[in-house]
């Protein structure tokens, strides 16, 4: 991506520098520090007050945004995740994610390559999703554990996980079990990703809090601790499905938990933010957050990822509206 050194980065007013792809150490993980996690706590008045500052702070205009956008589209993990999803479907979205934005717009602004981060899908959905995304380096993710609602037995989540390592998926988005939040388990919460982590061997582990149904945000940190002292890969703040899913004040909970873990293990792990992202400006202000919070170093797909699917249309519109000065109508921008 194109890149201008005339602003000031510490206002994201810089176009994002292409960051090298470079694999990181995956999180080991460590043993369960309940003290740590006792410790844990968030004011969600400061929080919200917090977030409430970033969209006017952080405001980016023409070619710089636009950067922004196009950074933004190498993130997104393009998702399908409906009951009457068919192989057709699934093939006219990874052709998307190989050609997220209209070849004449990316030539305009001298760009090749882009990308969305993956394609996420349910399980049986993976064959036709490699298959469509063969000679690519667009991983497949998929769903697993009992999506949404995590609530299958056990040895019926581990062997979804499994089963869909074993078809090919190199991305695991799991859900954890919300009671054991609730009810402050943390050592069942631990052992339970430990073995979803065990289950999924070589392929990254994305845990879904599915933060809209813990109660408080010192919930929401408490549980970000233990996933990732049990060794999750990315930590994740909802499945879409719930009433509440992702916002800035869980965002924010859940990077600090990162930074703090980060500083004290070594390890780095990744976010993903899912469900209610449906705009550019949203994009924006998502990425604000991370560059505030984490640094340039997580604005990477292999540390950062959107979940979404509607978010790409609008970005490409608004891409459209930088290099012509016109919208096109949003029914021109299909996924599915």
């Amino acid at each position: 991506m194109p890149r201008t050194h005339t602003e000031d980065p510490a206002n994201l007013c810089t176009a994002p520098a292409a960051l090298p792809q470079l694999a990181h150490p995956r999180n080991l993980g460590i043993p369960l520090d309940p003290g740590w996690v006792r410790r844990a706590a968030v004011n969600r008045s400061a929080a919200e007050r917090r977030c409430a500052t970033l969209p006017g702070r952080r405001s980016v205009k023409g070619s710089i945004q636009a950067a922004w956008l196009l950074k933004a589209v190498s993130l997104i993990d393009l998702t399908t995740l409906a009951g009457d999803d068919t192989p057709g479907r699934v093939r006219r979205l990874c052709a998307k994610a190989r050609q997220p934005v209209r070849a004449d717009l990316l030539d305009a602004l001298g760009v090749s390559g882009l990308t969305t981060g993956a394609v996420c899908v349910y399980h049986e959905m993976i064959a036709p999703a490699l298959d469509a995304l063969a000679g690519s380096d667009i991983p497949v993710a998929a769903v697993s554990t009992g999506f949404p609602a995590g609530l299958t037995p056990f040895a019926t989540r581990l062997a979804e996980i499994e089963a869909s390592v074993a078809a090919g998926a190199s991305e695991i988005d799991i859900v954890i079990s919300r009671r054991h939040v609730l009810t402050g388990d943390w050592a069942a919460l631990y052992d339970e990703v430990r073995a979803f982590r065990a289950a999924a061997g070589p392929a990254h582990l994305k845990t879904i809090l599915a933060t809209g149904e813990l109660g408080t945000l010192t919930n929401v940190a408490r549980a970000s601790l233990v996933c990732m002292m049990a060794g999750a890969d990315f930590i994740k703040t909802s499945t879409g499905k719930e009433p509440v899913n992702a916002t800035l004040p869980v965002g924010l909970t859940m990077v600090r938990a990162i930074r703090e873990y980060h500083a004290v293990t070594g390890h780095r792990v990744g976010f993903k933010p899912a469900g209610g992202i449906s705009t550019a400006k949203d994009a924006l202000v998502w990425l604000a957050l991370i560059k505030d919070e984490l640094g340039d170093r997580w604005l990477s797909p292999d540390l950062f990822r959107f979940g979404a699917s509607s978010l790409l249309a609008d970005i490409e519109r608004q891409i459209e509206h930088h290099v012509t000065g016109a919208y096109s109508a949003a029914w021109r921008h299909p996924l599915g």
